[in-house]
């Protein structure tokens, strides 16, 4: 049985070479990396990551040829008006800047199609944004046919591949662009309900929790497919390892702080740090020598101790049900926004 991937994202940030390269020399690096071409931005509390690959930038981070826009607030919360606020005008911005080139205009057709299993909360967000689009029909200003909405299911419940449902609706409608609305799997918890993702790709449905399925892209489809993600769960190993990584932090900085004369002087609680490096040889006597190990070393170890059972543990936030319709509300709302006022409005060739 082949070994399970404890790495797995569907998040271009994420993926191994981008991570390794967080210091403002090792940024410096993947910037000069041949292929990849990356910049970040900040609008208000909005984190914006593009990445542009070719085939040997894709090959290096192990994503597809293409275009990435990831929109972070580090902050949001689910009552968060102002960051859910500011989050859709970002994703209306990115909307016409990843579909420049396509030159969409009144006469195009679209279809909007919400993958994922309505009964199951985390992989709703699908199927609940196009219910809001179908909430709204009588009131688009464009005409009637030149958006279709639709959700197809999973293969568990219709007993088809959801790729056959959106190939059918590309042969019959014959849009100029699919939009896929999913949820993703990310790597890091801190990333969960607080990111979206768009791209140009395509998507491989279920990929994020090792449920593969055949791919929704230009390549299958002979459509452009621009995806729209959120990543609503994270694998439980991958939360013991950012734990056990969590202690050696705080047990390292502890250490660090009461060696130090200052420390005599201090009349409160210790302030405990997670961001500080871990100093291996002070937490060695501890822990002993798999203090030493890489992220990745600790994740390998994991996957041969864990039972497979286990290994297919996957984590949600508990305000899931309200996360799932806050991005569904944010990604109709947004999206409805983009095409009345950018793709269908009087102003458009």
């Amino acid at each position: 049985m082949s070994k399970r991937n404890l790495m797995r994202t569907d998040l271009i940030d994420e993926a191994n070479e981008v991570v390794q390269h967080r210091t403002k020399k090792e940024k410096d690096t993947l910037y000069d990396t041949p292929g990849i071409q990356m910049n970040e931005d900040r609008n208000g509390r909005v984190i914006i990551t593009h990445i542009e690959t070719d085939a040997s930038g894709a090959e290096s981070i192990g994503k597809k040829e293409g275009t990435y826009i990831t929109l972070s607030v580090p902050t949001l919360t689910v009552e968060d008006e102002d960051g859910f606020k500011q989050l859709e005008q970002q994703l209306i911005s990115s909307l016409n800047d990843i579909h420049q080139l396509l030159k969409l205009s009144k006469e195009s057709t679209i279809a909007v199609i919400g993958l994922g299993n309505k009964t199951i909360t985390p992989d709703a967000i699908g199927p609940l944004a196009i219910d809001l689009f179908h909430e709204e029909m009588f009131s688009l200003s464009f005409e009637p046919g030149k958006v279709v909405f639709f959700a197809p299911g999973v293969t568990g419940q219709t007993g088809l591949e959801t790729f056959e449902f959106v190939k059918a609706i590309a042969e019959h409608v014959k849009p100029d662009l699919i939009l896929v609305i999913d949820a993703l799997a990310a790597r890091n918890q801190d990333r969960l309900c607080k990111t979206v993702q768009i791209t140009n790709t395509g998507i491989h449905p279920g990929s994020g929790v090792g449920n593969m399925r055949n791919e929704i892209s230009f390549e299958s489809l002979g459509v452009p497919v621009t995806a729209i993600g959120v990543p609503m769960v994270v694998d439980a190993p991958v939360l013991v390892v950012e734990a056990i990584e969590t202690v050696f932090k705080v047990i390292s900085s502890q250490i660090g702080e009461t060696t130090k004369a200052s420390s005599a002087l201090s009349v409160g609680s210790w302030l405990r740090s997670t961001d500080a490096p871990i100093n291996i040889e002070a937490i060695k006597p501890i822990f002993g020598e798999w203090t030493s190990w890489s992220s990745d070393e600790i994740r390998a170890l994991l996957q041969e101790v864990l039972p497979p059972h286990h290994q297919q543990l996957f984590v949600t936030p508990k305000e899931t049900d309200s996360w799932v319709k806050r991005h569904a509300e944010l990604i109709q709302s947004g999206v409805l926004s983009w095409l009345q006022d950018d793709v269908f409005s009087s102003t458009s060739p």
